[in-house]
């Protein structure tokens, strides 16, 4: 038992203590939440615009054919299509399609941004679903009644749809966060100095695995679980509100 405390206090030091490794887990982290967040945001504006057009879509189907209805095809056409590629192919393959091809012009300061660019992109694709299907979820009952105080499909959909529908999507909207923290570790593909390479970058100097990669696992499982805590948090204080 001795032997194995001896032998852990070495990898601790080593990971951590020597040369102010743990800088490369500490400043990996934040990378990793910048891109976590940045993309986010840009996956929700993306996600809610396609689920507006594709449930705007959906609701004129069966009404007369004018310039709006053409104009409301092609982009829901264009919807779809977007949806098909992004959730067909590999969130690594967008990632290198995106820095390799799309921005090879990039400087690597640029790095973080094309990134968050290209998760934020394949996020939307899935936020964009899970919108539509609380859009869905509610009563079409409350559409008719917007229409009627004189909003338009865009205030009534503001106003009222989205509000009541987000609070139906929060623990699909909390496990799609979850699961976009853990896929930026592929950011390492590109070079981005993210968490993963910072544990990546420790290894290659330690020459040891075992603590530098079971650390970058415990720094995961730390972030999901107050990310998860947070959205709990969130959920308790939604169903509070609707007592009142």
């Amino acid at each position: 038992m001795g032997e194995f405390f001896s032998w852990f206090a070495d990898q601790f030091t080593q990971t951590f203590i020597t040369d102010d490794r743990w800088r490369y887990f500490a400043n990996g982290a934040l990378v990793t939440l910048e891109v976590t967040i940045l993309a986010l945001i840009l996956g929700v504006i993306i996600g809610v615009l396609i689920a507006v057009i594709r449930s705007a879509h959906d609701s004129q189907r069966a009404k007369s054919r004018g310039i709006g209805h053409v104009i409301l095809g092609v982009l829901n056409f264009i919807s779809k299509i977007y949806l098909t590629v992004i959730r067909g192919t590999p969130t690594t393959v967008q990632l290198l399609i995106m820095w390799f091809i799309i921005f090879k012009w990039a400087r690597e300061d640029q790095m973080l941004w094309v990134a968050a660019l290209s998760f934020g992109i394949n996020s939307g694709a899935y936020v964009a679903e899970i919108v539509r299907s609380g859009i869905m979820s509610i009563d079409a009952g409350q559409n008719e009644a917007g229409r009627s105080l004189g909003l338009n499909y865009m205030q009534t959909m503001g106003y009222i749809i989205i509000p009541q529908a987000v609070k139906n999507i929060l623990p699909a909207l909390g496990n799609e966060l979850i699961t976009l923290l853990k896929e930026t570790s592929v950011c390492s593909f590109i070079g981005l100095t993210d968490l993963t390479k910072g544990a990546m970058i420790v290894q290659s100097r330690t020459y040891a695995p075992f603590m530098p990669y079971i650390s970058l696992a415990v720094i995961y499982l730390a972030m999901v679980l107050i990310l998860s805590g947070l959205m709990s948090l969130l959920e308790r204080r939604l169903r509070a509100s609707d007592r009142r």
